[in-house]
């Protein structure tokens, strides 16, 4: 990654999102990443107290934030969920379904103890609406080691982190009494 000055930037990619944030009104990136930068989009940057940008220098050990959290959620994500879109090295599921949510505490603790990652999701167990958010995956540094990403793939296993199992209507029940 290298820095440039704002107005030296024309026909630069954005490496990162660029966030705006205007009062009662709107919270999210204003620029994308990958976005080509023109020269309207010079005062726009300015004007978002952006002086200098950084440009995103290839390099085959490190992994951007969005595709680091890409990463994660894929050890997370399994059937009957529904991930968002990537913003800023966050993704979030939901819940396609009504079910039980499950947890493996175990892998999701391993995962969580590597430090520059997290994953932060609902207690275990709980049953969960269609629609609800169960988890969220957040990539803390803009860019991440491939090797610290691939350690987490290993020690996560083939399972996923999280299932929910669906609610099943059943056609007979027998309540016991004393």
């Amino acid at each position: 990654m290298k820095e440039i000055k704002t107005e030296d930037a024309i026909g630069s990619v954005l490496c990162h999102d660029i966030t705006e944030i205007v009062k009662d009104q709107r919270k999210g990136p204003r620029f994308k990443k990958g976005h080509i930068i023109k020269e309207e989009d010079i005062e726009v940057l300015l004007n978002l107290g952006k002086e200098h940008l950084y440009v995103f220098e290839k390099d085959e050990t490190m992994i951007h934030e969005n595709d680091a959290a890409e990463i994660l959620c894929n050890l997370c994500f399994n059937e009957y969920m529904k991930k968002s879109a990537i913003s800023e090295g966050k993704i979030e599921l939901t819940s396609t379904i009504d079910g039980l949510f499950k947890v493996n505490r175990e892998e999701l603790f391993k995962v969580n103890s590597f430090g520059k990652m997290m994953i932060a999701t609902r207690q275990g167990n709980v049953p969960v609406k269609k629609g609800d958010k169960i988890a969220g995956t957040r990539i803390i540094p803009l860019i991440i080691e491939k090797s610290k990403m691939d350690k987490a793939e290993k020690v996560a296993g083939t399972k996923p982190i999280f299932s929910i199992l669906p609610y099943r209507s059943k056609k007979v029940g027998i309540i016991t009494t004393g």
